[in-house]
């Protein structure tokens, strides 16, 4: 089984970005966690803060992995073109927020994702990525 987790912009700062949101921990640091934890699942990780990038990620794996853990960050909430890119391919997405968007400012509230998606979790922290998984691998 192939999983893909693909984080979108500003993630690649966690560890140092917002602590008190986002936690000290990084995500490389949380990636190898997480690969300790499915030792059966072959696990790729995926960053960019670019959202053509993200697009064209989502195309090159929808076909081909069994599952997709995305976190898009603040695309969440503006980009229809990453709810196209969603829509258009086969493997499941599972959309994961690290904060509780719901507790923050209001155009945050929304996710243009989460209709094109299998499920949300949001405001468990990094632990959101382990049950996505979690719920991907028992199909």
């Amino acid at each position: 089984m192939k999983i893909i987790i693909i984080n979108g912009p500003n993630l690649n700062l966690l560890g140092t970005r917002e602590p008190a949101i986002y936690g000290k921990k990084t995500f490389e640091e949380y990636f190898e966690f997480l690969q300790m934890e499915f030792p059966g699942i072959t696990l790729h990780y995926f960053q960019s803060n670019h959202e053509g990038e993200l697009i064209d990620k989502l195309h090159e794996v929808g076909f081909t992995y069994n599952g997709i853990v995305l976190n898009a960050g603040a695309f969440s909430h503006t980009s229809i073109a990453l709810a196209d890119a969603i829509a258009a391919i086969e493997a499941p997405v599972v959309e994961v927020h690290i904060s509780n968007v719901y507790a923050r400012e209001p155009f945050r509230h929304r996710s243009l994702l989460a209709a094109q998606s299998m499920g949300c979790i949001v405001g468990l922290g990094l632990m959101g990525y382990q049950l996505a998984i979690e719920f991907l691998v028992a199909g």
